[in-house]
C-alpha cells in the first residue's frame, strides 16, 4: 500500500484523492473548506481542515514520509507556489502540482515541483491521440471489474521468471508488457523466461481486485 497527500478538495483534488483511495492507497485530504472536507471523508483514510499555508501546520502532517503529495489549490497562483516551496524544504520527495498556464509551471518547477499538471491540456491531448494513433487497448471490451494497470514489481517477483510466477493461474492476472528502467527499454508480451528487475514496472490485465492484491504485496 502507497501513501498520498492531496492538498486542494476542488473538484480535480476530489476525483484524484477518491481514485486512489478507491485503488487501495492509503490518501489524507486536506483543505482549509470544511465542507469540501466533510465531502471527501468517506473517501479518504483522513480528512483534515487545515490552512496549507502555514508551513509548521505541514510539516507537522508528516508529508515527507508519502509517496507522493498532490497540490491543487484553484486559481490562485501564489497559494500553489508557496505550498509547492513548503513542501520542497519539507523534504517530499514527488510533489505533483496543477499548472494554470506554462509561466505558472516555470515558477513551480523553480520551487521544488517534480511533475506539472495540465488536466484540460493533458485530457485534450489524450482525446486527440486516441483518435488520429489508435491503440489495440481503446479496443478491448474491458467489463467494469476488470482494469489495465502499471505494478512497480512486488519483492516477492524480484529474480524469477515469469514462468515461475505463472501469474495467471496463481493471482488471475496477465503480464501483457513491461517497462525495464536499466536499461531503459519496453517489452510488450514478455518470455516465460524473462526476469523481473527490482526496478521492473509491470504492465498488468485482470480484475480490479486481483490488482490491488498484487500491489498490495510488499515492494
Amino acid at each position: 500500500m502507497k501513501r498520498f497527500a492531496v492538498i486542494g478538495l476542488g473538484n480535480f483534488g476530489f476525483y484524484a484523492a477518491k481514485a486512489l483511495f478507491e485503488d487501495g492507497n492509503e490518501v489524507v485530504a486536506i483543505d482549509s473548506d470544511r465542507s469540501r472536507v466533510q465531502a471527501i471523508d468517506t473517501f479518504s483514510s483522513e480528512a483534515i481542515v487545515i490552512d496549507a499555508t502555514n508551513r509548521e501546520s505541514l510539516k507537522a502532517l508528516g508529508l515527507e514520509h508519502m509517496d507522493g503529495v498532490i497540490v491543487s489549490t484553484g486559481t490562485r497562483i501564489s497559494i500553489s507556489i508557496l505550498i509547492c516551496l513548503y513542501l520542497n524544504e519539507i523534504g517530499v520527495k514527488q510533489t505533483l502540482v496543477k499548472a494554470l498556464d506554462d509561466d505558472h509551471a516555470k515558477i513551480l518547477r523553480r520551487v521544488g515541483a517534480t511533475q506539472i499538471i495540465h488536466p484540460e491540456r493533458d485530457s485534450a491531448v489524450r482525446v486527440s491521440r486516441s483518435l488520429s494513433r489508435p491503440n489495440i487497448l481503446d479496443f478491448i471490451p474491458l467489463a467494469e471489474e476488470y482494469d489495465l494497470a502499471q505494478v512497480e514489481s512486488p519483492r516477492a517477483f524480484i529474480n524469477k521468471t515469469l514462468q515461475e510466477l505463472d501469474l495467471r493461474a496463481k493471482h488471475n492476472v496477465h503480464i501483457i508488457a513491461i517497462k525495464e528502467r536499466s536499461p531503459e527499454n519496453f517489452m510488450l508480451v514478455p518470455p516465460a523466461d524473462f526476469t523481473i528487475k527490482a526496478d521492473d514496472i509491470l504492465i498488468l490485465l485482470g480484475k480490479t481486485d486481483d490488482i490491488k492484491r498484487i500491489k498490495a504485496l510488499k515492494q
